[in-house]
C-alpha cells in the first residue's frame, strides 16, 4: 500500500501549481493533506468515484485544516482527538481493518514561543490519543509535526538550537512518542542519510541550496517495522513550502 503526506500550505494556491497532476502521478492509495486552509465548498477535487475525501476545517478561515482522500473505505472517521473540542481541523483518524491512520497538523510553537506550552501540553494529549488507539490496532501516523527531531534533520542544527521547532522541548516530546512505541519510518531504514529535508523557508535561495528542515513525518506502531518497505521524501515536487513525503508498507485495508 502507498501512502502520501504533504502539507499543501493552501490547497486552493497547490491546485494551481500542479497538485492534480502530482496526484494522479504518484498513484496513492492513501493521500493526507495538511494546512489545507479552506472552508467548506470552496474547492471540488474530482478524482471519481475510486476515491473518497474526508475533511477537516479549522473554524478559522485561511486556517490550518486537514484532509484524507482514499481509494480504501475507512470502517471509521474522526474528527479530532475523541470528545475534544477541536477547532483548528487539525487531525482525522480513519479506521481501516488492519490499522488506524491519523493524519496530522501539529501545533507550531510560533516563533516567540509564545504557544510554547499549549504544544507540549497538546503534545502529551496527542502522545495519549495514539497509544489508545495503538491497543486495538496498529498505527500509522502522518503530517507535518513541526518539528525537527535530531540534529541530522536540520541543515544549521547549531544555529536554530532553541527556535520553535527545534527546541528542546519539542524535540523532547518527539523523543517520548518514539519511546512509547513508535518507530520515524524514514530514519529506521535510513538512520544515517542526511541533506534530506521536507520543508524550507520561502527566504531567497533557501530551496535552491538545501537550507531545510525534515519536519514532515510517518511514524509506525513498533510491531509495523517488519512491513516497512520504503519511505520516500520527493524533495523535487513544488508546490508548497513543503514537499510530499510518502510510505510504502505491507499493510492492507
Amino acid at each position: 500500500m502507498k501512502l502520501v503526506s504533504w502539507n499543501v500550505n493552501g490547497l486552493r494556491a497547490c491546485v494551481n501549481k500542479g497538485f492534480n497532476d502530482y496526484f494522479k502521478q504518484v498513484g496513492a492509495d492513501i493521500f493526507c493533506l495538511q494546512e489545507t486552509k479552506l472552508q467548506e465548498g470552496q474547492i471540488c477535487l474530482e478524482y471519481g468515484e475510486e476515491y473518497a475525501q474526508y475533511w477537516n476545517y479549522a473554524e478559522k478561515k485561511g486556517y490550518s485544516g486537514t484532509a484524507v482522500i482514499t481509494r480504501i473505505k475507512p470502517l471509521s472517521v474522526r474528527y479530532g482527538m475523541e470528545e475534544d473540542y477541536e477547532p483548528e481541523g487539525r487531525l482525522l483518524t480513519l479506521e481501516f481493518g488492519d490499522f488506524y491512520l491519523v493524519t496530522v497538523y501539529t501545533p507550531n510553537a510560533k516563533r516567540d514561543l509564545s504557544r510554547l506550552d499549549y504544544r507540549v501540553e497538546w503534545e502529551d494529549r496527542f502522545r495519549a490519543y495514539l497509544l489508545e488507539l495503538d491497543k486495538h490496532k496498529p498505527v500509522i501516523v502522518c503530517g507535518d509535526l513541526n518539528v525537527a527531531h535530531q540534529e541530522i534533520d536540520i541543515k544549521n542544527a547549531k544555529a536554530n538550537r532553541g527556535n520553535s521547532g527545534f527546541t528542546d522541548e519539542e524535540r523532547g516530546k518527539m523523543t517520548e512518542l518514539l519511546e512509547a512505541g513508535f518507530i520515524d519510518t524514514f530514519r529506521h531504514l535510513y538512520p544515517d542519510r542526511g541533506d534530506v529535508f521536507s520543508w524550507w523557508s520561502n527566504m531567497p535561495g533557501v530551496r535552491e541550496r538545501n537550507v531545510g528542515w525534515r519536519i514532515d513525518y510517518f511514524l509506525a506502531s513498533e510491531r509495523l517495522a517488519p512491513a516497512i518497505a520504503d519511505a520516500q521524501i520527493d524533495w523535487e515536487i513544488k508546490g508548497s513550502d513543503h514537499c510530499p513525503v510518502i510510505l510504502d508498507i505491507g499493510v492492507t485495508g
